[in-house]
């Protein structure tokens, strides 16, 4: 069976973003099969290139001049390296949003303006473009203008709230997620924007402007617990690891380690009951449904963790695997990458780089049976596709591209 290309195939996106909200956007667009073209300053480039160690190696294991970071959301991508504070360097990113289908940009809102790379301005050169701006709190609104990073969104958003053991347990206290997830989430749904613009342009002929903002999307993300509230008027609190509507669905120490015990239904709370030899409490009208045991979850639980310490970790992964109550272990990062599972859905890549011959990745999760992820190169140095992109998309001359490197 022949495969068809990659879906956005022929598609061309101009990135004008850099950190990590924009980048993991344009990243998802140029895996789909999109043309992205980065632009980024000449000398410095996006931030994150220089938010290291550690670094990607070459070869004979020895440190490049490539950030582990910046590699984690630029892959499939050409850097091109233009001083859009000059006359010239802005006159030819105009050029080539004008040849664009989609922009994705984050500066502040109005930075651009004064380049005459705006929303307005490139939308009267190309009316088809859909142009996409991140920001920390939106282009509208008494926050419109302050900065807006990861750490602090989460807090503002509520996440930290939620997040964290129990304020009366030793450990307690805010505590943010181990990667920026109100940048992840914000790169996500604008890559959902753009993609539903993208369909509503083939009816229509025209692009749009997307306003995405972080302290939108973290707010969005709240989901459940959004409800929660709303439909309490009290403010969910930090549980640990427990979840605020089901009980179990929480971490347990078993005689040699922890486990992850997610119980879904009432079903799968009896065979976990069964399990651990304590049928019985199934049985129990305190315990027997689950809005019961999450109203009775003081006195449930203890029972469970005394029960769970009897055996080891992979004795209650085995049993409780085969009567299908969920359960996992807790994994380091190098862990997951030996999990046969992740082995075999492929979630390393190792793709070509410029410097390093080759450098690892991490996969796509997206998986289309006949026109798949596409998986090009790894990230760009720095202006490494400068000459070729000026050359064959605006139809420079080797000595005009001369002039304009001097």
């Amino acid at each position: 069976m022949s495969l068809r290309p990659a879906p956005l195939t022929g598609i061309r996106v101009l990135d004008l973003t850099r950190v990590l909200a924009g980048p993991w956007c344009t990243q998802n667009l140029a895996d789909l099969g999109a043309e992205v073209i980065k632009i980024e300053r000449p000398g410095a480039g996006d931030d994150t290139r220089g938010w290291g160690p550690p670094y990607i190696k070459d070869a004979q294991g020895r440190d490049t001049s490539e950030a582990a970071y910046y590699a984690s959301a630029n892959r499939n991508k050409q850097s091109v390296a233009l001083d859009i504070a000059t006359a010239r360097g802005a006159e030819l990113v105009r050029k080539l949003a004008g040849q664009c289908d989609i922009l994705v940009e984050n500066f502040k809102v109005g930075g651009l303006r004064k380049y005459g790379l705006d929303y307005e301005s490139i939308k009267a050169l190309n009316p088809a473009l859909i142009y996409c701006s991140i920001t920390g709190f939106g282009q509208t609104g008494p926050y419109a203008n302050r900065p807006g990073y990861d750490f602090m969104i989460q807090g503002m958003g509520g996440l930290m709230s939620i997040t964290g053991e129990r304020d009366d347990l030793p450990g307690g206290g805010p505590q943010k997620a181990g990667v920026a997830v109100a940048d992840l989430m914000t790169g996500m749904y604008a890559t959902v924007g753009i993609l539903a613009a993208l369909h509503e342009r083939s009816r229509s002929g025209l692009g749009q402007h997307i306003d995405m903002a972080l302290l939108d999307c973290q707010v969005a993300m709240l989901a459940n617990q959004n409800l929660n509230y709303m439909t309490t008027g009290q403010a969910p609190q930090r549980a640990g690891n427990a979840h605020q509507n089901l009980v179990p669905y929480q971490v347990f120490s078993a005689a040699d380690g922890h486990l992850i015990v997610a119980v879904g239904n009432d079903g799968q709370f009896a065979a976990f009951c069964r399990v651990i030899g304590r049928p019985g409490l199934s049985e129990d009208v305190r315990f027997s449904t689950n809005s019961n045991r999450v109203i009775n979850r003081e006195v449930l639980v203890p029972m469970l963790v005394e029960a769970m310490k009897t055996q080891s970790r992979d004795y209650w992964l085995r049993e409780l695997e085969q009567v299908g109550v969920p359960a996992g272990p807790i994994n380091t990062i190098d862990q997951v990458y030996e999990d046969p599972q992740v082995k075999w859905r492929g979630m390393q890549q190792m793709l070509p780089h410029a410097t390093a011959g080759e450098a690892p990745v991490g996969a796509s999760p997206l998986r289309f049976s006949d026109s798949p992820v596409s998986y090009r190169h790894a990230a760009p140095l720095l202006g490494e596709h400068t000459r070729q992109v000026l050359r064959d998309r605006l139809g420079l001359s080797d000595q005009e591209i001369e002039e304009l490197t001097r």
